[in-house]
């Protein structure tokens, strides 16, 4: 062999080979890249800033109906309407109004007291109905509107997209390919050569860190351009931060294709982990909503470590040492996961 000629690691030709891999799957280009920022337009453009959406209210009709709707319109929260008395309770059973108002001479609301909305319809129905009756509000009140960064809903929405982004593909990337190989034999293949596992799986990660830091940076880019959403906090710590999610998230997709002999069966799993964490995880909406019991456990799960310290160093500049614990933890969930799927582990 000519003195020139260097072979490199086994490891870093993994690494190589899996990325011109992914290169060639547009299917996988289109969800590591263009699915998020699709995601982040539709709801950041949803939830714009913009005058809410005015509430559906149904008055009885009867001989007080036209005055209360005189009176509710009035007010720019609710959308009175008339209607028959069965048509309003279908329309109530049926969520086509939020609330129901019925009664001759003693006012009576129906609504479900679960509903956010119905609640606040009952508050703003009982004022705009008291006002036309008379009452003088005896308080002089005004109004603040929060524009600044951090306060929107999108400030709290990319990080959260952002977060889920990792997991999906962190997990995606690493579980598909090893069930893919494994379906199609190649894995037993690779029993054949001297390449240990730990460089085969640790690869997968490495290349899946090329492109890692080129998502991250498009859809952190594009909210910035986009919606205003800056990044106050360090660029180099939330880069050590989505590389450590991501090697979390990693370890996670290694252990449910340790064994998976199917691409079926490697989906379920993926599905069954993913779903409590889409659902609690605050990436849509803030895990605060649910019981208190519950939280203690949410806290602990690994999106919800990230989204929290995403939006930390996103929105509030937070330094290494205020996110420092969920790192520790995110890299807890990374190396015990990825320790034992290396473990548990079959080529075949």
């Amino acid at each position: 062999m000519p003195e020139k000629t260097r072979i490199r690691p086994a490891i870093v030709e993994l690494a190589i080979t899996r990325a011109k891999e992914f290169v060639r799957e547009s299917e996988a280009l289109f969800w590591v890249f263009g699915f998020p920022l699709i995601l982040a337009l539709a709801l950041g453009f949803a939830f714009r800033e913009k005058p809410p959406d005015r509430v559906p209210v149904a008055v009885v009709a009867g001989p007080n109906a036209a005055q209360r709707l005189a009176a509710l319109q009035k007010s720019p929260v609710l959308l009175p309407s008339i209607m028959s008395e069965q048509d309003a309770r279908d329309a109530l059973r049926r969520g086509k109004v939020s609330l129901l108002i019925e009664g001759a001479d003693t006012v009576v609301f129906r609504f479900d007291a679960t509903r956010p909305d119905a609640q606040s319809a009952r508050r703003e129905a009982d004022d705009a109905l008291q006002t036309a009756a008379g009452r003088r509000d005896v308080v002089v009140t005004r109004e603040e509107r929060v524009h600044e960064q951090g306060a929107r809903y999108i400030d709290f929405l990319i990080p959260g997209l952002l977060g889920m982004n990792l997991m999906g593909t962190g997990m995606w990337s690493m579980g598909f390919t090893i069930a893919n190989a494994r379906m199609k034999k190649l894995l037993k293949r690779l029993v054949a050569t001297p390449m240990r596992k730990t460089d085969f799986l640790l690869a997968q990660f490495l290349s899946r860190l090329i492109w890692l830091l080129i998502e991250v940076t498009v859809l952190v880019v594009f909210g910035w351009l986009v919606f205003g959403v800056r990044v106050n906090g360090s660029i180099l710590l939330l880069a050590i931060l989505c590389i450590i999610g991501g090697f979390s998230f990693s370890g996670i997709g290694l252990l449910t294709a340790s064994r998976a002999r199917t691409i079926e069966a490697v989906s379920g799993l993926m599905n069954l982990i993913m779903m409590p964490m889409w659902l609690c995880s605050g990436v849509f909406f803030s895990y605060e909503r649910f019981p208190d019991s519950v939280k203690p456990i949410i806290r602990l799960l690994p999106l919800t470590l990230l989204n929290d310290a995403l939006r930390a160093v996103i929105n509030d500049a937070a330094g290494l040492t205020q996110i420092a614990p969920k790192l520790a933890l995110l890299a807890a969930w990374g190396l015990i996961t990825f320790m034992i799927g290396l473990k548990v582990f079959r080529w075949q």
